[in-house]
């Protein structure tokens, strides 16, 4: 099969429907948000499809900002969450309190729970909609999530698995244009066709190779190929600007009681950000900290 390269997006219209979509495939990027961690193999599956998504909604909205899809629940799989902005830079962890099993479902891992997914553009109100748990699949609480708040029939096929001895995710996204009617046709036409895709196709093909496979009776228009990239944030200084949060009086404490040492650990890149005694007195003097 024809080598690709992986951790892209593409957009693509139908010129014969009024129906849009997207191809979005990961390989490095959720290598990223797996490295350091050691997930079961169900959470590892549920972090490829959250990834996918995130991207797939991200371009879908066409704002500047950030996003985060966020799975809360009693289970198991307290959290798990991915973050990502307009630049297509995504970033995920879960949080695992007990034991999960390979095949484990959505309910089985979340137990009681919902999904939050917070819009926060660059220039505007940031917006938040809370998602029920009500299918049994994550990809299927995310349509409902578009049917309900979008008000766009929109589907989504999302694939997760291992090629070249990598963990890979990819999915493709369906949508019908805003102010068109009588495409339901249309959209169940193309629907169907989108269903046939296997795992293995999805996951190795290019995505000339994809489109041509699903839509080669078609006319399918194919947009540039956005690049995405697994991008953490953390810094140095932030971590700075957090300690200074903190009362002095409990630095401190967590000083003399660490071993003269402030370990700060990322959780979504596995970094460590050590701070010592003097490391801090020059903190305290840069913010001018008043301790009287």
């Amino acid at each position: 099969m024809t080598t690709v390269n992986m951790d892209t997006l593409n957009r693509f219209l139908f010129d014969n429907h009024p129906i849009r979509g997207e191809i979005t495939r990961l390989e490095q990027t959720y290598q990223a948000v797996l490295d350091n961690h050691t997930y079961p193999v169900a959470v590892q599956n549920l972090l490829g499809e959250l990834l996918v998504v995130t991207s797939l909604l991200t371009a879908t909205l066409k704002f500047e900002g950030d996003i985060a899809v966020q799975l809360q629940g009693d289970g198991a799989l307290s959290l798990a969450v991915v973050n990502g902005n307009d630049q297509q830079q995504l970033r995920g962890v879960a949080r695992v309190n007990g034991e999960i099993a390979d095949d484990a479902t959505l309910k089985d891992m979340v137990g009681n729970g919902y999904i939050v997914i917070t819009i926060t553009p660059k220039n505007g109100e940031r917006y938040q909609g809370i998602v029920g748990l009500e299918k049994d699949t994550f990809i299927g609480c995310i349509e409902n999530y578009f049917k309900q708040s979008e008000q766009l029939p929109t589907r989504l096929f999302v694939k997760t698995g291992v090629h070249n001895n990598k963990p890979m995710a990819a999915g493709i996204l369906l949508q019908i244009l805003p102010a068109n009617d009588d495409t339901a046709e249309s959209f169940e036409h193309l629907s169907a066709l989108t269903e046939t895709i296997t795992a293995d196709e999805l996951l190795q093909l290019s995505t000339d190779e994809i489109l041509y496979r699903l839509y080669n009776q078609e006319q399918v228009r194919l947009f540039e190929t956005h690049d995405i990239n697994f991008k953490c944030g953390c810094s140095r200084q932030r971590c700075e600007d957090s300690l200074m949060t903190l009362p002095a009086n409990e630095i401190d404490e967590i000083l003399s009681e660490d071993g003269g040492n402030i370990d700060i650990h990322c959780d979504y890149c596995g970094k460590h950000y050590l701070f010592d005694s003097i490391d801090i007195a020059e903190i305290r003097n840069r913010h001018k900290v008043n301790y009287h």
